[in-house]
C-alpha cells in the first residue's frame, strides 16, 4: 500500500493561515521535507511555550487546533515519524492519532471543523479576502532572511526562555494600543521577535509615525520590518503577544524592598475625544502625570473634567514609585517632553476656556525610555527631540 502524503490541499491550506516557516536549507531534503520540518518546529514551538502539546477542542485557539490537526496528520503518517524522529525531543510523535478521518477532508470542510468558516452568504459576497494593506504587512513580514550574527542574539533568547520560565517575565496580548518599541521581545506566529534596532521615526504617507526596525527571530531568521508592518501582523495574529520586561512593576526596584515605601504612580493615558487635533495624533498623544492614589478612580470622571479633555481616556501604562518625591519628578517629566507639549484649549462644562498642560505629542516607546533613564539615574543627559521623536543623549561638563 503506498505511503500517505500531504495533498496540495494541505498546502494550500497552510499556506492560506500564514503558518508556513522559511525552509531549512540544509541541501539534505526535498522541498516537502522541509516543509514538514518546519511545520513540526511550529509545534514544537508551542509546546515548549505553553508546556503541553498542541489540543483539540472547541473553547480553544484556533492556531492551537490547527497545530493539533497538523501533529495528528504527522503522527498517521509513517514517512513523517520516520523524518521527524530524531529531532522529537518533546516525544510528540509516540502518541496514537486522533483525528485521521480528518485527513481526508478538504480546505473548505477542514476550516468548518476547526470553526473558522462562517455561515454561506450570498454568492457576491468576498469572505476571508485581506485588504491591500494586511497583504503587504503579511508579505513583509515573511520576506525574512538567515541572520548572519545569529550567535550574538542566541544567548538573549535563551535567556528570555528561562525568565518567562521562572516567571520572571510574562506575556501579554498584543493589542491595539500596543506599542513597538527597540530591545523589546514579541511572539509572532510562535516565534519570539527581538527589535534589535529601529532608525529614526518619521510619518508616512498616511501621517502615522513609522520606522524601519531589524528584528531577529529565535529560529535564526531575520527581516527588516517597518515598525506599523509588525504591529499589525502581531494585531491580527491570534497569538501575538507582547514579552513583558522583568523590571515592568516597580520603577525603581524589582520588588518591594524592605523600607521602600510606595509614593506614586507614573501614569500615561491616551484621550477618546473627537476633537480634530486629538483624533489626528491620537497614537502618539498621552497624557503623562504622577498621582500617590489609585489612577482608575481618578480617571473615572474624566468627560465631565477638562484637566482629560473633557473625555473619556485609556490607561496606556503605570509605573509603580518607591522614595521618590513625586512632585519633582512630575516636574522633570514634564520639562523633559516640554518641547512636545500639547497647545489646545478646551471649554468645561460651564463653558469656560482652559488649557491643560499635562498632554505630549510623544510615542509611548519614548516614554517607556524616558522611564529606564530615570530608572538607571542618566535622564539628565538626555533632552527630547520633537522632529526625531526621540531621546537625544549630550554630554554633561
Amino acid at each position: 500500500m503506498a505511503k500517505p502524503t500531504f495533498t496540495d490541499d494541505d498546502d494550500a491550506l497552510l499556506d492560506e493561515l500564514g503558518i508556513d516557516a522559511p525552509p531549512t536549507k540544509t541541501g539534505a531534503h526535498t522541498p516537502r521535507q522541509e516543509r514538514i520540518i518546519a511545520g513540526f518546529e511550529d509545534i514544537q514551538r508551542f509546546t515548549e511555550q505553553h508546556g503541553h502539546p498542541p489540543q483539540h477542542g472547541e473553547g480553544l485557539d484556533i492556531f492551537e487546533r490547527l497545530y493539533a490537526v497538523r501533529l495528528d496528520r504527522l503522527r498517521a503518517q509513517e514517512d513523517c515519524r520516520t523524518l521527524l524522529a530524531p529531532l522529537d525531543h518533546q516525544g510528540l510523535l509516540t502518541h496514537q492519532a486522533s483525528i485521521s478521518d480528518l485527513d481526508d477532508l478538504d480546505d473548505e470542510a477542514l476550516l468548518a471543523q476547526l470553526g473558522a468558516t462562517p455561515a454561506p452568504t450570498a454568492i457576491t459576497t468576498l469572505q476571508h479576502v485581506r485588504s491591500t494593506a494586511e497583504k503587504r504587512a503579511a508579505d513583509e513580514v515573511a520576506n525574512r532572511q538567515p541572520c548572519e550574527d545569529f550567535d550574538r542574539f542566541k544567548p538573549i533568547f535563551d535567556q528570555v526562555q528561562q525568565e518567562l520560565a521562572a516567571h520572571l517575565r510574562q506575556t501579554r496580548r498584543f493589542e491595539r494600543k500596543s506599542e513597538i518599541a527597540q530591545g523589546r521581545f514579541y511572539i509572532l506566529a510562535g516565534q519570539k521577535a527581538y527589535v534589535a534596532t529601529a532608525e529614526d521615526p518619521y510619518r508616512n504617507d498616511q501621517g502615522t509615525l513609522d520606522a524601519r526596525l531589524r528584528v531577529v527571530f529565535d529560529n535564526g531568521t531575520e527581516s527588516n520590518l517597518l515598525m506599523r508592518s509588525l504591529q499589525k501582523a502581531l494585531q491580527q495574529d491570534p497569538t501575538g503577544r507582547r514579552i513583558m520586561d522583568p523590571a515592568a512593576g516597580p520603577l525603581f526596584t524589582t520588588e518591594d524592598a524592605k523600607g521602600d515605601v510606595a509614593t506614586g504612580t507614573i501614569y500615561v493615558l491616551r484621550s477618546q475625544s473627537p476633537h480634530p487635533t486629538v483624533a489626528a495624533h491620537r497614537d502618539v498623544l498621552h497624557k503623562i502625570g504622577v498621582t500617590g492614589g489609585d489612577v482608575t478612580r481618578r480617571i473615572a470622571n474624566a468627560s465631565l473634567d477638562p484637566t482629560y479633555l473633557m473625555a473619556p481616556v485609556e490607561i496606556v501604562a503605570t509605573y509603580e514609585l518607591y522614595d521618590i518625591n513625586r512632585t519633582k519628578l512630575e516636574a522633570l517629566i514634564h520639562r523633559l517632553f516640554d518641547p512636545a507639549r500639547l497647545d489646545i484649549e478646551v471649554h468645561d462644562r460651564f463653558g469656560n476656556p482652559v488649557t491643560p498642560r499635562e498632554w505630549f505629542l510623544v510615542p509611548l516607546f519614548v516614554i517607556d525610555e524616558a522611564v529606564e533613564k530615570i530608572r538607571d539615574g542618566t535622564i539628565t543627559r538626555y533632552t527630547y527631540n520633537p522632529k526625531s521623536a526621540s531621546l537625544t543623549h549630550h554630554d554633561k561638563a
